[in-house]
């Protein structure tokens, strides 16, 4: 049961003839709109007329469509270590790990999907990654019909790697134990077969 003394009577307060017209919020409204229109016209601000126009971007730091990095022999830079995934917060990376067909690695991935949908783009994936296998790239305008077409595998993440190489070179820092990796520029020129006979069965490059 509520007392009285805990009841707080609120009485509706009298409009006056404009503030019933929202004469008062009309020309707040109206000081803002010039307010920015000043601030505008002060600083030359123009419209991007998108996609004929498109603005530039910081290429280093801009957190866009994700890529798998080829190494200096073309293949796939990822040796599944599960750092990536492990450290993806809205858990959208699934890798399937199998024997390496290289002798310079033990693990590669055979199978590696992102959902660009689930994806949060805050880019932990690339700062765990030891060898540089995974970047966010430039690339934003990404479209898809269906929710299963969103989900990029190991193939369509490479091919964003062929796109975006030339804007954003690979870093392939130094890893100890991987002779792949410590010169600082990638031509990443793919030859025609860069898998070895023994690779033969397996389905990614």
């Amino acid at each position: 049961m509520i007392s009285e003394a805990d009841i707080i009577r609120i009485d509706q307060p009298e409009l006056t003839a404009s503030e019933r017209m929202y004469l008062p919020q009309i020309v707040d409204g109206m000081k803002t709109t010039l307010r920015h229109l000043g601030k505008n016209l002060l600083k030359n601000t123009f419209t991007v007329q998108y996609p004929e126009q498109k603005r530039d971007l910081r290429l280093q730091n801009y957190r866009g469509v994700h890529r798998l990095n080829r190494d200096e022999q073309g293949r796939v830079a990822c040796v599944a270590c599960y750092m990536c995934s492990t450290a993806c917060p809205a858990h959208c990376i699934h890798i399937e790990a199998a024997e390496s067909p290289w002798p310079d690695r033990e693990k590669y991935p055979a199978k590696f999907d992102i959902d660009e949908l689930r994806c949060i783009y805050c880019g932990m994936c690339e700062e765990a990654c030891p060898v540089d296998a995974i970047e966010l790239t430039p690339q934003f305008d990404l479209v898809g019909r269906t929710r299963e077409g969103m989900i990029l595998d190991k193939e369509e993440l490479l091919a964003v790697f062929d796109q975006t190489a030339a804007m954003k070179p690979r870093k392939n820092p130094h890893v100890t134990g991987y002779a792949g990796t410590g010169s600082r520029s990638c031509s990443c020129e793919i030859p025609i077969s860069h898998v070895p006979p023994s690779a033969a069965g397996a389905s990614a490059p």
